[in-house]
């Protein structure tokens, strides 16, 4: 049920979505992405048509061939009667500010394809190799229908472990003969993974990672939940060798998690931290608003490397009259 008070274009808007308007769909999630400002209406709208499906993240270092997987996963899922969504975050323009990749490069044989949608994405200078609006997007198009979300980081190697406030599932991608050694990233992105993938395995170098990343998990590592051993599967994407083994293998976790609850207790976890991240972005656009432009910013940037502001009291200044603004605004 999508209320009544969420404005009549946002209302038809979601209603056409539903319907499986991939017009409609588009236009939704671009006005999300953008930022504009029916978004929030338009997500609070949407969201009683999420959770319902299975969200997968492929994550690994930049050349490890994790597009041509998603690909390979989307195929796959198509032919088994499933609907996919993609979202691909790809690195920005440093021109344009735009996705340097697109949909026209990627998944070119969907096209005519009902059951898939896809959309590129900007980092835009977001770290962790999401960009901001990604959970949001992400809803839209699963509140389209969608079966299957596939969701592709950008490739920025340890620190791209954002994707587990997203993501049920986390594949982490790894390719032998790239010096990705696995004791180097233990701190960084072996820890999310629920499957590990061993892509273009038909390198030399295969049998080795495999073996290390059996013994890192022996070891205690790269293990999330307990009670859950991680898989490692070999694929070449290239070739779809191991593509299905791969999904079997998400099947299989995402089976374990339906079991005594744990699939609640991980998206909580997920909300906790994505409610933190909406206060905080509230927060930030109503000091913009209030009283902290970009010019005002420039200049009390440089009243503090000048030593003629202190930060550390500014800051707390600037709280306490958003503060103030919050309580005008409920009494008005």
């Amino acid at each position: 049920m999508i209320a009544a008070d969420m404005g009549d274009s946002v209302v038809a808007l979601v209603e056409r979505l539903r319907a499986r308007d991939v017009r409609a769909l588009g236009r939704a999630v671009s006005l999300v992405e953008a930022g504009a400002s029916e978004a929030a209406s338009l997500l609070a709208a949407c969201f009683p048509f999420t959770g319902r499906a299975l969200r997968i993240g492929i994550t690994g270092a930049a050349g490890a061939g994790k597009s041509t997987l998603v690909d390979r996963l989307a195929r796959l899922y198509r032919e088994a009667g499933k609907t996919v969504g993609v979202v691909a975050v790809d690195p920005s323009s440093p021109f344009t500010g735009g996705a340097i990749l697109g949909d026209r490069i990627r998944f070119q044989g969907f096209t005519g394809d009902a059951g898939f949608y896809a959309r590129s994405m900007a980092t835009r200078g977001a770290l962790g190799g999401l960009a901001r609006a990604t959970a949001d997007v992400a809803a839209v198009i699963e509140a389209s229908g969608k079966d299957v979300i596939l969701i592709e980081t950008v490739g920025v190697g340890q620190d791209e472990v954002d994707i587990v406030r997203l993501a049920d599932v986390t594949v982490v991608v790894l390719v032998p003969g790239m010096g990705d050694d696995v004791q180097s990233l233990k701190a960084g992105i072996l820890e999310i993974a629920d499957v590990f993938a061993i892509n273009k395995c038909d390198r030399d170098g295969a049998d080795a990672l495999e073996a290390e990343l059996k013994a890192s998990m022996g070891l205690g590592h790269s293990v999330r939940d307990a009670g859950w051993v991680v898989p490692v599967v070999r694929t070449t994407a290239s070739t779809g060798s191991g593509v299905a083994e791969l999904a079997e293998a998400i099947s299989g976790f995402w089976g374990w998690l339906g079991l005594e609850g744990r699939l609640e207790v991980r998206r909580a976890e997920q909300w906790r931290e994505r409610i933190l991240e909406m206060v905080r972005g509230e927060l930030l656009r109503a000091l913009r608003r209030s009283s902290l432009g970009e010019g005002e910013l420039a200049e009390l940037a440089l009243r503090v490397a000048g030593g003629v502001e202190n930060p550390y009291l500014v800051v707390p200044r600037l709280l306490a009259g958003i503060r103030g603004n919050f309580k005008l605004n409920d009494r008005g």
